[in-house]
């Protein structure tokens, strides 16, 4: 008998719920009530609520908009790397899952493809590639995290940044003068232009390990 729902469809109705309700408001149940169909029949596609929060984590790397590939391999890592960025900024109830869950299928790991691809056309090898590899995904996962996991997390984030860098200048006051000046110019910046210029920066040392560098 033909399965009533596709995997893909399962991912993104528990994905809507997250994003809606956040991380609590996933259940078996709640899910079945989305779909129209009793718990049970959840069961069918995932066995627990560990697998339920991998498909949900996986739904959010399928759903990178990967750029098409260029001649300038420095130009892609930056592109792939603001992808899978701004892909995960789309879901900040999801951070916690995308940092923690293992995905369920080799279907989510075409970004990663493209990442590794463009940092070897750098020239880098084994260990200085799988490094970089690293060094990368852990700038994106970072920033995700700093920006979304806590009180950023919210629609207008860029002015909560401001906010925040405020109170922390505040707080900071003639304590801690470097921190509380480096928040003045965090209130002139955006989580894009911060992530950007890290991201630059990056590369700027990866460029280094590459031959010719």
């Amino acid at each position: 008998m033909r399965a009533r729902f596709s995997v893909a469809e399962v991912a993104t109705r528990a994905l809507e719920i997250v994003d809606r309700d956040g991380l609590g408001g996933l259940s078996m149940r709640t899910l079945a009530a989305t779909l129209g169909t009793g718990p049970m029949t959840v069961y069918n596609y995932v066995k627990d609520r560990d697998q339920l929060e991998e498909l949900v984590a996986e739904a959010v790397i399928n759903s990178v908009e990967l750029p098409a590939p260029s001649q300038d391999w420095q130009q892609d890592v930056r592109a792939i790397a603001m992808a899978i960025w701004q892909a995960v900024r789309r879901h900040p109830n999801v951070v916690p899952l995308v940092l923690t869950r293992r995905t369920v299928s080799s279907a989510s790991y075409a970004p990663a493809e493209r990442l590794v691809e463009a940092l070897a056309a750098g020239g880098l090898e084994e260990a200085d590639l799988l490094a970089a590899f690293r060094a990368v995904l852990g700038l994106v996962m970072g920033s995700a995290q700093a920006e979304l996991a806590g009180p950023l997390a919210r629609p207008d984030r860029d002015s909560e940044q401001v906010a925040v860098a405020s109170q922390i200048g505040r707080l900071a006051g003639g304590e801690h003068p470097r921190l509380a000046a480096l928040a003045v110019t965090s209130q002139r910046s955006s989580a894009a232009a911060d992530f950007a210029r890290a991201l630059d920066m990056l590369l700027a040392g990866v460029r280094s390990r590459s031959p010719g560098g």
